[in-house]
């Protein structure tokens, strides 16, 4: 009964003492995506993504009733780093719903263009300038946001001491006016909602080599992986007890409660219903290396299996480069790549619905093999060619000289094809979980690659099926499962049977592999097609936007020779990261895994027209 008291008294409380304007509310959901274009537009990072922020403390008066509901000390407000953008996940801090939004849409452009210096008044004022002049569109908003900010912030006479020049340097900042040189920190005043907070601390998911480690197999194994908030972090160094089961006393010592204190416990593998409360209750959180986790019996699963159970490998290794983001260079054969083969194992059978779906996709591709095709920019045929046409009409309109006959038209043609295609299947320990309550994703990818197979065997084109996965960059692993000269036989299809998931996606090397496999084909037009499940990642600092500018990099590498890259993807997250790295028409997402033999199909079917 006391405990339902309090609760209600401490809703009852709050809500009277921060009441919330949810007539005007927006939400970051619904505004990303035009968040997401003006930040680009504007010359932002593209690998910079758009995400929730977390609370943290700010300073400022309160009122009174704020002081007796404890409420007033935390805000949601808008940081940017080398990684992220990251915004309140809702804003209704004016009246009306037009200014909520133009918030938005003004810390998106104060984003593009914002340069840290760490003088955090002087960076807006600077930024500020420079986005009104890249986007002067926004000014007239700019303005509207500045009138309702200022008559929201904090009366001078109501302020004391060192709040007061404080205080003072802000408004004159936001209103453009000459202020006394002070050095002010967005802990110390008010919420200054048209401005940014440049940090240079690190995330989770950034902190330590070892992070992807950590990364538990099952998306439901903790509370904060579906939690995507924006939380700083900083690494800390911890020296081992040699004590271990005596705490010392540290009442003297600790000035707050957020204080790193190791302690020795057993780990258990049942979620803490409380960590994302006292995660949201915390500015910083403090990252150690700890010698009894849940990732030391991790890393020690994913060790590699001995060379008597191991796959076999196939010659003795390339070496790849890797892109390096954060020095901006190339590092020369910087992973080691190892093709390897599963071991002679038992027949794969596929049940008799999957062999009538590789028969019904089979005489679908052989059906399109003998269609005719359409001619672009021919001097005569069927139908106008709308682009040659515009193109023409474009260059006449110059003093170029054209003939009589311009290539303007297009005809359907019976040609011979000249084509290779190239699927690398990821297959790293994430595709053990289940995509359906049928089947683990490894069992749908088996069935896309058994079923594409066949239906690429009746075409007549070149093709080769090759997996990946990586342990490190010192064992980036290449399966090989048939190759451009082999036929499709039962030995690829023991191959197939015999997949199995492991170890991580150091996605950038694979793709470098498979461009030099498919740039030494002679056919006109070559096809890399990708099919994961997931983020780039590794056990090392392949993570976050370290892997993801690698894969975008070697993709980039692809298409300067020539290739055509594609990716087909099951992860319901890919549409934040995947534009980025293949375009905004270069992926498929698959939203129900029972569909990607489907969408394989058919993005195939597409690409080789």
């Amino acid at each position: 009964m006391e405990e339902w008291i309090g609760q209600w008294w401490h809703r009852a409380i709050t809500h009277l003492a921060e009441p919330q304007r949810t007539e005007a509310q927006v939400a970051l959901q619904d505004m990303q995506r035009s968040i997401t274009l003006l930040f680009r537009a504007g010359g932002g990072d593209a690998a910079v993504r758009v995400a929730p922020v977390a609370a943290s403390s700010h300073g400022g008066p309160r009122r009174w009733l704020q002081k007796v509901a404890g409420s007033g000390l935390r805000s949601a407000l808008p940081e940017l780093d080398a990684q992220t953008l990251a915004l309140p996940p809702h804003i209704d801090v004016f009246d009306r719903t037009e200014l909520n939004r133009d918030l938005y849409l003004w810390l998106a452009a104060l984003a593009a263009v914002f340069e840290p210096t760490g003088d955090w008044i002087a960076d807006n004022r600077a930024a500020t300038a420079r986005a009104l002049q890249r986007f002067a569109g926004l000014r007239e908003r700019h303005h509207r946001l500045v009138t309702a900010h200022l008559a929201q912030r904090p009366a001078l006479h109501s302020l004391r001491g060192k709040d007061v020049p404080w205080e003072v340097a802000v408004q004159a900042a936001l209103r453009g006016e000459e202020h006394t040189p002070l050095f002010v920190t967005p802990r110390q005043v008010a919420p200054v909602w048209l401005w940014l907070n440049a940090t240079d601390t690190f995330s989770a998911e950034n902190s330590a080599p070892g992070a992807a480690a950590q990364t538990p197999a099952n998306p439901q194994d903790t509370p904060l992986d579906t939690d995507a908030h924006r939380r700083r972090a900083r690494k800390t160094e911890h020296q081992p007890s040699r004590n271990s089961m005596l705490l010392a006393a540290k009442t003297d010592s600790l000035t707050s409660w957020s204080e790193l204190v190791r302690l020795d416990r057993g780990t258990d593998d049942e979620p803490d219903p409380n960590a994302a409360m006292a995660a949201n209750d915390m500015d910083t959180l403090s990252l150690v290396r700890s010698e009894q986790t849940t990732a030391s019996r991790v890393r020690f699963d994913l060790d590699l299996p001995s060379a008597s159970a191991d796959d076999l490998p196939l010659g003795p290794g390339t070496k790849t480069p890797e892109w390096d983001w954060r020095r901006n260079r190339l590092q020369p054969d910087h992973c080691a790549v190892q093709c390897v083969v599963a071991r002679a194992g038992a027949p794969y059978c596929p049940p008799a619905h999957l062999k009538a779906t590789a028969r019904k996709v089979r005489r679908r591709l052989e059906i399109l093999q003998a269609a005719p095709r359409w001619h672009k920019a021919q001097a005569s045929g069927d139908e106008i060619d709308i682009d040659a046409w515009v193109r023409f009409q474009s260059e006449s309109c110059g003093s170029a000289q054209h003939s009589e006959a311009p290539p303007v038209y297009a005809q359907r043609q019976r040609t011979e094809r000249s084509l290779a295609t190239l699927l690398l299947a990821d297959l790293s320990l994430s595709t053990d979980a289940y995509a359906t309550s049928q089947a683990r994703v490894i069992d749908v990818i088996r069935e896309a690659l058994y079923v594409f197979g066949s239906a690429l065997s009746g075409s007549g084109d070149a093709f080769e099926i090759l997996g990946f996965s990586s342990v490190r960059r010192q064992h980036v692993r290449i399966q090989h499962i048939k190759g451009f000269t082999e036929p499709w036989n039962d030995a690829v299809h023991i191959r197939i049977g015999a997949l199995k998931p492991g170890f991580y996606t150091r996605m950038g090397a694979a793709i470098r592999d498979a461009t030099r496999r498919l740039a030494e084909r002679p056919e006109r037009q070559r096809l890399l097609l990708v099919l994961t499940d997931g983020k780039p990642n590794d056990i090392d600092i392949y993570e976050g936007r370290y892997g993801l500018e690698d894969t975008r990099h070697a993709i980039q590498e692809a298409r300067a020779q020539g290739l055509s890259p594609f990716c087909v993807t099951i992860d319901h997250e890919a549409h934040q990261y995947l534009p980025l790295l293949f375009g905004a028409q270069g992926y498929a997402l698959v939203r129900r895994p029972q569909d990607l033999v489907k969408h394989l199909t058919q993005a195939w079917t597409t690409l080789a027209r």
